[in-house]
């Protein structure tokens, strides 16, 4: 039996050839990137779904669910994951960057799926011949912002993550990504916690910056405030 997330993905691809949903992870934290996915089930059968029946919204799911629920979805869809530097963020800021390394990941999947059906395939007729991506194709995006200069049919859905198979699918991908950066990162850099943290402004993770400083991989302008606390108590 289909879950609620993948009706309500049936409904909104509604005429389309393709529903590509899109999801970021990363908008709140002090330090790291911000990572991006976009995931498109090109065929959605009932073992499949019955294998992600777990799919939800990634910050509901624990550590261990979404590794698991990782691979099985990258073996079963078109996907692709892309990230927005610290740089980035503090030149454009974090919403701009977000959204922005959403339309990188959605044209990349976009471009895929041009590519599977303009290639010469052994199949015989009837591929190879080329689809009207472009008009065939509906993004869905987790939030309230659509995606700025995107040529490609799209809608933003508040708490799509928790509604759409296909936006929490991109939720935990990038999720993870995202974690395991920071897992990486925090062997270089264990002071900070990060491989616990992830990059949030945790009292430890703020007490270890006032204790040693800022790493190139902070977000400055996310400690202005906490900075400007500091200054003012030193008054005192």
């Amino acid at each position: 039996m289909k879950n609620n997330l993948v009706l309500f993905d049936e409904r909104e691809k509604g005429s389309f050839d393709y529903l590509i949903g899109t999801d970021e992870a990363g908008r709140g934290p002090g330090a790291g990137s911000v990572y991006a996915a976009a995931v498109c089930f090109v065929d959605c059968d009932k073992e499949l779904i019955e294998e992600l029946n777990r799919v939800n919204d990634s910050k509901q799911l624990s550590e261990q669910t979404r590794e698991e629920l990782y691979e099985v979805i990258k073996q079963n869809c078109i996907y692709s994951v892309r990230f927005g530097t610290v740089e980035d963020i503090e030149k454009y800021n974090i919403l701009r960057t977000s959204l922005n390394t959403m339309k990188l990941a959605c044209e990349d999947v976009i471009s895929q799926l041009k590519s599977l059906y303009t290639s010469p395939s052994p199949l015989g007729e009837g591929r190879g011949e080329g689809l009207p991506v472009g008009t065939n194709v509906k993004v869905i995006i987790d939030g309230n912002k659509l995606i700025p200069m995107f040529k490609y049919p799209q809608k933003y859905i508040i708490k799509g993550d928790a509604n759409s198979f296909s936006i929490a699918a991109a939720s935990i991908l990038a999720k993870v990504e995202r974690d395991r950066e920071m897992t990486r990162l925090s062997k270089e850099f264990p002071e900070y916690l990060w491989d616990k943290n992830k990059g949030y402004l945790t009292k430890e993770h703020l007490d270890a910056i006032d204790k040693y400083g800022l790493t190139k991989w902070h977000r400055k302008s996310f400690l202005q405030k906490h900075f400007e606390k500091c200054e003012q108590l030193s008054l005192f």
